[in-house]
């Protein structure tokens, strides 16, 4: 956790990864993010994985650090709550990030009509406004085509939410950006990031497009590394590691090693080529290469390599299981971007604040995420100004709830 952002509110409306990924973020950084739900939880509130007690681990990892309030978004007094919120006035606000529709309640035009220089980001699907999530979109830009093995022609869908990652972050980015522009000439904005563009758009900025447009779809390659020398081998105690070698002195470390030059530099001959001038030779005759590192691996324990990839400058990873993972020093345990902390499903576990690391100031410990309702009262009496009065009789009427529906 990390000041840089604070002194400003953020309102967040939205649900799934992209849209409270942004949100997760910006809190991260220390501005004070304000989320609404409806009353018992929108449609993620519940979404696996779940705590022994039913709690969501996915939703109180992506809320970390985020006020809660809870309405009745079903009736229109409770909508209008929510669009007041978003709009609500005061140098600090005036900033909205949202995954609902272009259209209805939330449409940026009803809202700058409350607060003319309003900031609102906007995660969609497709920009025509037709409904999508990460793994349509991916399906869509042919990605799972083209991972998988060369002899299983099924696709395979990636399982990490890359695109809503990436559409996550970029509005925050967005967002700041339009907050920045704002101080400069005072108009509001709405930012329209559809998860379909921010997966256009990488691909032809990684050059996918271009390659394809060029007469040729890229092949299945399993876990061969395109355009590089790169996969998977197995080792003699049965462990797999990833190999990457793409500079020239990870490739002279990794023939070092192994002790496979003299094999190297007999095809090098054979073939005319130098591979340590050209990663893509090595991607070209990975055929002729692949065996040569195989049966050297074939030899060798992980035990054996770890200190020796280590000294020379090998880039490699080892294939572990998540729980394994877990206690990796360089991931999670000892990593100073974790802290163990209480969280609203009622267990203790590491959790991350901002994944970057600022030299010059000082980390704040990460904060957990709010439960449902939390703080919807301070919320309305603070940033709505409502009276004490007016927040019981929302309650009374059931428009808004406490924690636990109180």
């Amino acid at each position: 956790m990390y000041d840089l952002l604070k002194g400003l509110r953020v309102v967040e409306g939205s649900a799934f990864v992209a849209g409270p990924t942004c949100g997760l973020y910006l809190a991260q950084l220390g501005a004070e993010v304000i989320r609404f739900d409806n009353i018992g939880g929108g449609p993620d509130f519940r979404r696996w994985p779940l705590s022994e007690n039913g709690a969501s681990l996915y939703w109180e990892g992506l809320n970390k650090a985020k006020k809660s309030v809870a309405l009745d978004l079903s009736r229109p007094e409770g909508r209008e709550l929510a669009a007041r919120l978003a709009a609500a006035p005061g140098e600090a606000g005036g900033a909205f990030v949202t995954n609902f529709p272009v259209e209805g309640f939330l449409a940026y035009e009803k809202l700058a009509a409350r607060r003319p220089d309003l900031v609102c980001v906007r995660v969609m699907g497709w920009a025509d406004g037709r409904p999508a999530v990460d793994y349509t979109v991916n399906s869509a830009v042919g990605l799972p085509l083209i991972t998988g093995h060369p002899d299983d022609p099924r696709p395979v869908n990636h399982v990490l939410a890359a695109w809503d990652l990436l559409t996550g972050a970029y509005a925050a980015f967005a967002l700041v950006s339009a907050l920045s522009a704002r101080q400069r000439d005072g108009q509001g904005r709405e930012v329209r990031i559809p998860l379909s563009d921010m997966a256009a758009s990488t691909m032809a900025n990684l050059g996918f497009l271009a390659e394809s447009l060029a007469g040729a779809d890229r092949p299945r390659m399993g876990n061969d590394l395109y355009g590089a020398f790169g996969r998977d081998f197995r080792l003699a105690d049965g462990r797999r590691i990833m190999l990457v070698a793409i500079t020239p002195r990870q490739w002279k470390g990794l023939q070092q090693v192994l002790g496979v030059e003299s094999e190297v530099a007999a095809l090098e001959a054979e073939l005319g080529v130098s591979f340590a001038a050209d990663e893509g030779l090595r991607f070209e005759h990975r055929g002729r290469l692949f065996p040569i590192f195989e049966a050297a691996f074939a030899r060798k324990s992980l035990d054996e390599l770890a200190p020796v990839f280590e000294a020379e400058g090998v880039c490699w990873g080892p294939y572990q299981p998540m729980s394994q993972a877990a206690s990796d020093p360089r991931l999670f345990a000892g990593n100073p971007v974790f802290a163990e902390i209480a969280h609203p499903s009622g267990r203790t576990y590491p959790a991350p604040g901002f994944a970057a690391t600022i030299p010059q100031d000082a980390r704040g410990a990460p904060r957990a995420a709010p439960r449902l309702g939390e703080h919807t009262d301070e919320v309305l009496a603070e940033v709505l100004g409502l009276p004490g009065t007016e927040i019981a009789r929302l309650h009374d009427a059931g428009l808004v709830a406490g924690p636990e529906g109180r």
